[in-house]
């Protein structure tokens, strides 16, 4: 099982007749943070028209979105249905708004709100996460040229290689990968190979 979600807070801002639209996408793990979060970019912009905001955690399967006084349906949603195409969770998407006196009519909002949501997914790293186990492994020099190849098979990642008396690697593989990696390398080593498992943890396959 993976998700998908961002590496770091980020922004992006547009102009549609005479209204500047600011999006805020941000990494979250809980409501309480997501709504943290929301009342900082509030704080922000005091002054702005609307502040309206979506998001989508893995905790409780939550989600909630707000139109913050724009027409029911008209901003909160299309924020949250910009996160739901992207596949993102653990994110929240705030897009403030300061009216420039031009209405924009019902579609022109949808429309708006939802650029300013994508804008910021755009603008944002994207990590795919996915549970892993950290390995570390040790072969002969004679041995290190085959292992690239089942390496990029299995899409390992590597993270660190020490070249000393032998080769001692460092990677990860996805956690249902992990028994076919390991049968492979003692297969292509012929059993000259030392593997120890270190950890299992939420890993970055992006």
């Amino acid at each position: 099982m993976e998700y998908k979600t961002i590496a770091e807070r980020c922004e992006a801002r547009f102009i549609e007749k005479k209204s500047e639209f600011i999006g805020y996408l941000a990494p979250v793990e809980t409501e309480e943070q997501a709504v943290e979060f929301i009342n900082k970019i509030r704080a922000m912009h005091r002054k702005a028209t609307h502040n309206c905001y979506a998001y989508i955690l893995r905790e409780n399967s939550a989600a909630r979105h707000s139109d913050d006084g724009e027409p029911s349906g008209t901003a909160g949603v299309p924020i949250y249905e910009v996160l739901r195409k992207e596949g993102l969770t653990d994110v929240v998407c705030v897009v403030t708004r300061y009216f420039g006196g031009v209405l924009l009519g019902a579609g022109g909002l949808v429309r708006a709100y939802s650029r300013g949501a994508k804008d910021a997914v755009d603008a944002a790293k994207i990590k795919v996460m996915a549970l892993a186990e950290q390995l570390e492994i040790s072969v002969d020099y004679s041995l290190y040229g085959r292992l690239p190849q089942i390496f990029t098979e299995l899409d390992v990642r590597v993270s660190s290689e020490d070249f000393a008396d032998n080769v001692k690697i460092s990677l990860f593989v996805r956690e249902e990968l992990s028994e076919k990696l390991k049968k492979k390398l003692i297969d292509c080593c012929n059993g000259k190979i030392v593997m120890e498992s270190v950890q299992k943890i939420w890993f970055d396959f992006a």
